[in-house]
């Protein structure tokens, strides 16, 4: 096998793999590459259908990784590129069954379908400006490719406020060691991928996720014996 088809595969696997660990559990943090920009909150799809509510549950990151989703996703396009295609093809249709089940069990239906009216209200005019305005070939994949950077660093970034608490704290039970793992082993596989490709558009957006992980993995040593309580970590130790 190929190392470029190698690194195809482990983007694949790995990022899939991180969809079914933040399915279980979902952190206070993001879960970003150039795959998926998958926002997380502290409660996940499976507390929804238990509590039937939405309650302490944020709606803009699943709106917004979602988003982030069709962006990567029409770059795949331009680029033909198969792996970055299928995986946020399956990163979006994750996204909108979030919604929908948001939608289902919110109580403020109203505000919640203005927020998706204003997302895709921003989706149509990005997607006709990219298409009207920017000429075809390398300008308007460049574009593109530099605003979904932007976009998934900032996502990437927006977490660090969180992990400092959690240093002044000394708590990781809000963290998920798989969840952590998943988002290392996903941001190298698509690094890699991105320096295969001397694509920067890939490789610096997922840069963060290593740094990012690095930390959490430097907080789990630092802190994991003082919450020996935590499930998520205490399992990872026996």
């Amino acid at each position: 096998m190929e190392l470029m088809q190698f690194l195809s595969w482990a983007c694949i696997v790995f990022t899939v793999g991180m969809f079914s660990t933040g399915l279980k559990k979902q952190e206070g943090s993001d879960v970003s590459t150039v795959s998926v920009a998958y926002g997380s909150c502290e409660n996940d799809m499976k507390k929804m259908r238990e509590s039937k509510s939405t309650d302490n549950i944020q709606f803009l990151p699943f709106l917004t990784t979602c988003l982030n989703n069709l962006g990567w996703l029409y770059y795949g396009i331009l680029k033909t590129d198969h792996t970055i295609i299928l995986v946020n093809v399956i990163g979006a249709l994750l996204q909108i069954l979030y919604i929908i089940v948001y939608l289902h069990y919110t109580k403020q239906k109203k505000q919640v379908m203005s927020q998706t009216l204003v997302a895709a209200t921003v989706l149509t005019f990005s997607w006709f400006y990219f298409t009207t305005f920017l000429p075809e070939g390398d300008t308007r994949l460049s574009q593109l490719g530099l605003t979904c950077s932007v976009v998934t660093v900032s996502m990437y970034l927006s977490p660090l406020t969180g992990l400092a608490q959690i240093v002044r704290s000394g708590d990781v039970r809000c963290l998920s060691f798989p969840l952590a793992v998943a988002t290392f082993f996903t941001s190298t596989s698509w690094v890699l991928y991105g320096l295969q490709l001397n694509d920067y558009f890939i490789v610096v957006p997922n840069s963060p996720g290593i740094f990012t992980s690095l930390i959490r993995f430097y907080l789990f040593w630092r802190f994991g014996f003082v919450n020996q309580s935590s499930p998520a970590y205490k399992s990872m130790l026996i």
